[in-house]
């Protein structure tokens, strides 16, 4: 077997660290353009008061309260069930061609795309169990579009674990559930933490799956229940850019400034919670 040099090996790991910045650079070079244009048009009416002038004036305030609330309540639904599930796979399943077909299909689930969600959402929520356009079926909709890739990454870390201390934790007279309680779940918790943050931050970003099960193209008014419908920022983005004509540069900008703002500010908390665990 041919073994590389010292120097060329070098030489390797500059050219994969070049790629590697080149590969993120348009990303960065995306999100500086997006600041420096958004921060031009942000202010405390803008992110405080309601829309005017056919949402062509005033502020985003709705559609940010309903993407959080969006979000909090998606993260409420999904989160026991992709946790629990992920931990029914690995612990307690039986390794066979059930199980395995179970996985396969989950896997497939992550790349179906977003507006099948929507239409099964619709089809399900909306009109089956006669939710209507509401929050809570906008929400039950994003949370199935986040259970593949929340069990996957919980999965996985659960996996990550070695098995002697789940041996050494059974050994000493604990059960199943307390080795999964006291061991297993806080020593997977940063790649659980992570599958999370990342099934999240799709969901705050997309328009398609609520588009029919729970926002409206215009409120007057801030929700006052999960069954009724909201503004969101991204399908507000949608409709400002695509269906109103005459629509002032600076509101689309803002908007989008404000919805990265958010993504990025899901994703920065949640690597901040983790740093902390890990200490």
């Amino acid at each position: 077997m041919k073994i590389l040099s010292e120097k060329r090996v070098k030489w390797i790991e500059i050219g994969i660290s070049i790629m590697g910045y080149l590969s993120i650079m348009p990303i960065f070079i995306i999100l500086l353009y997006i600041s420096y244009r958004g921060l031009q048009h942000i202010s405390w009416d803008f992110l405080f008061s309601m829309p005017e002038d056919s949402m062509r004036g005033g502020g985003i305030f709705p559609a940010i309260l309903g993407t959080l609330y969006l979000t909090l309540l998606t993260v409420i639904i999904s989160v026991p069930f992709g946790v629990l599930t992920a931990i029914y796979l690995v612990e307690y399943a039986k390794e066979n061609t059930f199980t395995r077909l179970i996985e396969l299909m989950i896997l497939n689930l992550a790349g179906i795309p977003s507006i099948i969600y929507g239409l099964f959402g619709m089809a399900l929520f909306v009109i089956s169990f006669q939710l209507g356009v509401s929050m809570i079926a906008g929400s039950l909709t994003l949370a199935i579009m986040c259970l593949p890739v929340m069990i996957t990454a919980t999965k996985e870390a659960l996996r990550a674990i070695p098995r002697e201390l789940r041996e050494a934790s059974l050994a000493l007279g604990a059960t199943q559930w307390q080795t999964i309680q006291k061991i297993t779940l806080p020593a997977a918790f940063p790649g659980i933490l992570t599958g999370v943050i990342l099934s999240i931050s799709r969901a705050v970003g997309e328009t398609a799956p609520i588009m029919f099960t729970a926002v409206a193209f215009y409120l007057p008014f801030l929700p006052e229940s999960i069954w009724e419908q909201v503004m969101t920022l991204p399908y507000h983005l949608f409709v400002i850019s695509t269906q109103i004509p005459n629509m002032p540069r600076e509101m689309m900008e803002g908007t989008v400034f404000v919805l990265v703002l958010i993504a990025v500010g899901f994703n920065l908390l949640g690597a901040f919670v983790r740093h902390c665990y890990q200490k």
